[in-house]
This record gives C-alpha cells, structure tokens and sequence, in this order.
C-alpha cells in the first residue's frame, strides 16, 4: 500500500516537472506578458512592495522575467521593515538583493516615512500610498504596475494595504494607459506543492474570467534563492520552500 503510494506521488512529481519544462520550452499562442496585441516592446514596469525580503520572496520570477525581456523595473518598497528594529541592515539587504536580481541600485527606491512602519496591526493610509506611488508613475513614466492581491500573499494587513491603495489610485486617477498587475494568492497547501501545482496554475490561468492572467515559471531558480540569501536578518528555512511559477492577474486600470 506505502509503495503504491510513494510510487504514484513520485509518478506525479516527475510529470509535473516535464510538464514546467514543457511550457518554458514551447511557444505558446497566448501573447506574452504585458506585450501589447502579442507585440513585446519595452515598457517602464513599477513594483510596489512594503518591506524588503517581498521583492525575492514573492516577485522574484516576475522580476527575472520582465529583465530577461528588457523591460525597464523599477521597485518601490515603501518602509525598510523595523518591525524589530533591524530596518537599516534590511535596507542595505535589499539593495543586494536587487543587484543579484540586475536591477539597478538607481531604480530602487526604500522609504521610511512615519506613516509607514512595518507591523502587523499597523494599518497604512491608502491615500498616502496612493499619492508616493503615483509620484513615481510621473516621475519614471510608469505605464504598468505589479503588486499584491487582496489578499497579499501571505495575508500581512501592509501588502493589503498596498493593494488597496493602487486599486484607488486607478480608481481615482483619469489616466487610462496604466496597467495594474496583481500577484494572485493561492491556499498554504498550494503555496509548498513544488511544481504539482502547475497543472492548477495553467489551468486557472486560462480559464481566468473579469482580465487576462498568466502563470510564469521562474527561469532564473538559483538567482531566485541567491537573491534571498542576501536577506539574512530574515533567512529562515520556509522562505526557501517556495515554488518556481507566479500567476497574475491583470485588475485593469478600472478596477
């Protein structure tokens, strides 16, 4: 009976690496990520995240994805995560991270505004967040945003905070030529299921209905896990237990 079992879970884990390798080495008919009408052209992408260590942790993939395709990122993470006063040495920890990830240490901005502190139980202002992000839609010529979902990934009331503040700045913005991205968050069992859950990610990815979404598998794993190392104050084994592929859902600029 284990035999079966061992047998038949092993049988499922190999086929669900043919099947990654599979997607990463065809080509597809479905345009590719932030191309627009299938044509690719390089665009002037801001990543908003709320504390170093979210960038690796949860974006790596995308961020390994949009550089490789010469789109032109920009990260904003809005506090350096002195929730237990270590915000200076996670700040530094981040701008390393960004340099294993080829992101330039010029299109990194971190702030500490006091309105913005790391913690749980810490709520944030939408309105402000929606205004320093909007500053540097204008300041970059940002014309699509990647971010946390309602949810936030890990359910951190300052990703949802994030979230919730691009959401109106979209709403209250008349500018109709920004995209917004959000990175869809799925359940714990899904989270550790390495690459089983591809089949789950592909298939709700093309059955997505209310915007586009796409499941894109890290084609970078070692500067993924290089990248989070630079993050020792807050390296802990779970980190690492991450799968290879991030789905997204386009929210639209109307949302």
């Amino acid at each position: 009976m284990w035999l079966l079992i061992i047998t038949s879970l092993i049988v499922i884990w190999v086929a669900s690496l043919c099947k990654m390798f599979h997607i990463s080495s065809s080509s597809s008919t479905k345009p590719d990520f932030l191309s627009r009408g299938g044509v690719s052209d390089r665009r002037n992408v801001l990543l908003v995240v709320a504390h170093p260590d979210d960038e690796s942790m949860f974006f790596s993939p995308t961020i390994s994805y949009l550089i490789a395709r010469g789109h032109n990122l920009h990260i904003l993470c809005l506090s350096v995560g002195n929730a237990d006063g270590l915000g200076n040495i996670r700040k530094e920890e981040l701008y390393k991270a960004c340099e294993v990830l080829k992101v330039p240490h010029q299109q990194v901005k971190v702030l500490d505004h006091q309105e913005l502190q790391d913690g749980f139980g810490k709520a944030w202002s939408h309105s402000l967040v929606s205004e320093i992000i909007e500053e540097e839609i204008l300041t970059n010529g940002i014309n699509a945003i990647i971010t946390f979902d309602n949810y936030g990934v890990s359910g951190h009331c300052n990703h949802r905070d994030v979230h919730h503040a691009v959401r109106k700045l979209l709403h209250d913005t008349s500018r109709r030529d920004i995209e917004a991205w959000e990175l869809v968050s799925t359940s714990i069992l899904r989270k550790y299921s390495g690459p089983v859950d591809i089949w789950i990610s592909t298939l709700s990815s093309s059955q997505s209905s209310g915007g586009s979404a796409y499941c894109i598998l890290n084609e970078q794993p070692r500067r993924s896990f290089r990248a989070m190392s630079k993050h020792s104050s807050q390296w802990v084994c779970s980190s690492l237990i991450k799968s290879g592929r991030e789905r997204w859902k386009l929210t639209g600029s109307a949302i």
